[in-house]
């Protein structure tokens, strides 16, 4: 079975619905997709440095959910991995282990608790 890649900004959009779990190094969204098998997607926002240590922490992300999601991840779900600050300089070992352990919990339907919205400064 492939794993296909999310494109479309409304598929993001809708992998934020889903559940998320939270550790060190990254957010995990897994969102059911509705039968279109196990996709997964990368995003980093331009608070975490420059392109160069942006695109590596995405190219990182991509290697561990490609090794992680066939045997890990969940069946017809978007999982979609949202960069932290800290995760470009994290040991890979170190994050197969926490997305082995975010895939396990979003199994069990444990997810963290969901984000405040943050008021706006005026």
């Amino acid at each position: 079975m492939t794993i296909g890649t999310i494109r479309k900004r409304a598929d993001f959009l809708a992998a934020n619905r889903g559940l998320r779990v939270a550790r060190p190094g990254f957010v995990l969204l897994a969102h059911p997709n509705g039968g279109r098998g196990k996709r997964f997607g990368v995003t980093v926002t331009k608070k975490i440095g420059n392109a160069v240590v942006r695109n590596r922490m995405k190219r990182r992300f991509r290697e561990l959910l490609r090794a992680a999601l066939p045997e890990g991840g969940l069946p017809d779900h978007d999982h979609v991995l949202i960069g932290r600050e800290g995760g470009v300089e994290r040991d890979f070992a170190r994050l197969q282990a926490e997305l082995a352990e975010a895939l396990h919990r979003a199994a069990e339907g444990k997810g963290d608790a969901p984000r405040r919205r943050r008021s706006r400064a005026r």
